[in-house]
């Protein structure tokens, strides 16, 4: 991932000398359960662990795979440089590649999980924040883009919370279902290596044994894992989408935050676009671009082939690092995010009380008006209000059948406020706790 949509730490998972580190760890780890077993000379695995403070050279394992044209087996042949050749002589015993290859992947997928659920968290926290501060913040709902009744700001910010409390269950599912190595050689029968050594090392790297492999870890694991990484984006751009539309300057209900020297236009001076909640729509878009990948990777041939392999080394980074990199964003975005509520009775009253619309029609079926002549009487009142401006309440008024039915004071006490906040907290405590 280019480096303007990266953080340190998440990308410093994938990087070559961390991968390098790990197959290391893998190996050394192989050696010793392998020597407690009596199947190596413990000398010969003591002496691997003389390069646990080695820098593995990048560029010469690079120079060797361009002959051996096999990435483990010029890493292995760089470590026998450190360790000697002859003390090297039992590492990978009874091992294949994957072995190496798919534990190593999973503890890196589990690394990068263990960092989006700490930005998940870190989200709550704001969107919390938000939702409490704009707990009884009025402003319209609104279905199909189009008024319907009011809402409040904070239960927006607590349904974004609410979302993602439920992606945060589903990065710690996901964290789970990878949590898993293998270390049970050639086709996965631990026919040249004790399914012991597999126990031992999975221990070691705060893994679990794979219940049965083939020569790799199940694919249906990595399928879940970026499928969960997948609906954590579409719930980046449904809230992202929510404050691009807030911003409209129609609507003007909310705001990214504008800093001190931002421009916002090369060409019109006035602007203020929503560019970062822009960025996190089109982010969340890339990120989900790696969930069918990674759902045709769990179709292999036989007991594996690579056709994997060449998805998971782009999609494993890629995906992690633009993750993290759009929650951090997010979490920013919502921490300093300007809400206007003056905007919002403004806008809420553009066509004034029309939102109450659904309160008289139950008004008026509760008091004996067939529900069909009761809609008919509520929206011929509406569409004035719609077509000329007026005012709701002194249409339904001035409608001798409404009044008739309901009489002024009922109309009158149709049009409070309170009547649609009045469950806020209810909701709150079903969110919140």
């Amino acid at each position: 991932m280019i480096p303007r949509y990266s953080r340190p730490e998440m990308v410093a998972i994938w990087s070559p000398e961390t991968k390098f580190r790990i197959w290391y760890e893998i190996e050394a780890h192989a050696c010793d359960a392998m020597a407690d077993l009596g199947v190596i000379p413990r000398e010969n695995a003591d002496a691997v662990w003389k390069a646990k403070d080695v820098e593995f050279d990048v560029a010469r394992i690079d120079e060797i795979e361009a002959v051996t044209k096999h990435d483990v087996i010029a890493f292995l042949t760089h470590l026998a440089e450190h360790v000697g050749s002859d003390e090297a002589r039992f590492v990978h015993q009874g091992m294949t590649s994957s072995d190496v290859l798919d534990t190593c992947f999973n503890v890196q997928l589990v690394r990068a999980a263990d960092i989006l659920i700490a930005d998940v968290e870190g989200l709550l926290t704001a969107l919390k924040r938000r939702a409490l501060e704009h707990k009884d913040t009025l402003r319209v709902g609104r279905s199909h883009g189009i008024h319907a009744e009011p809402t409040t700001m904070g239960l927006t910010f607590a349904r974004f919370y609410a979302e993602m409390d439920r992606n945060l269950t589903r990065l710690r599912t996901a964290r789970d279902e990878i949590s898993t190595g293998a270390i049970s050689g050639a086709i996965g029968t631990f026919a040249n290596v004790d399914p012991r050594v597999e126990e031992h090392v999975c221990e070691k790297l705060g893994l679990t044994p794979e219940p049965i492999s083939t020569q790799v870890i199940p694919r249906d694991r990595h399928a879940a894992f970026f499928a969960a990484l997948g609906v954590v984006a579409s719930s980046i751009e449904n809230i992202a989408t929510e404050i691009r539309h807030m911003q409209r300057t129609e609507v003007l209900e909310g705001a990214e935050f504008f800093s001190m020297g931002q421009k916002g236009s090369s060409a019109m001076p006035h602007k203020k676009n929503p560019i970062l909640t822009e960025n996190l729509t089109g982010l969340a878009r890339t990120i989900r671009m790696a969930v069918v990948p990674a759902m045709e990777n769990v179709a292999l041939w036989h007991e594996r082939d690579i056709s994997h392999s060449s998805v998971e080394r782009m999609i494993g980074p890629d995906t992690t690092i633009t993750l993290d990199f759009a929650l951090a964003r997010l979490t920013g975005v919502i921490d300093k995010m300007l809400i206007f509520p003056d905007n919002m009775l403004d806008n809420m009253n553009k066509f004034p009380g029309l939102v109450m619309s659904q309160r008289v029609l139950l008004a008026l079926t509760q008091a004996g008006v067939s529900r069909e002549d009761a809609y008919a009487m509520v929206q011929r009142n509406a569409l004035k209000v719609w077509e000329h401006r007026t005012d709701f309440k002194e249409e339904l008024l001035a409608d001798k059948d409404v009044v008739a039915a309901l009489g002024a004071d009922e109309i009158e006490e149709k049009f409070d406020m309170g009547y649609h906040t009045k469950h806020v907290d209810t909701i709150f405590k079903r969110v919140f706790g």
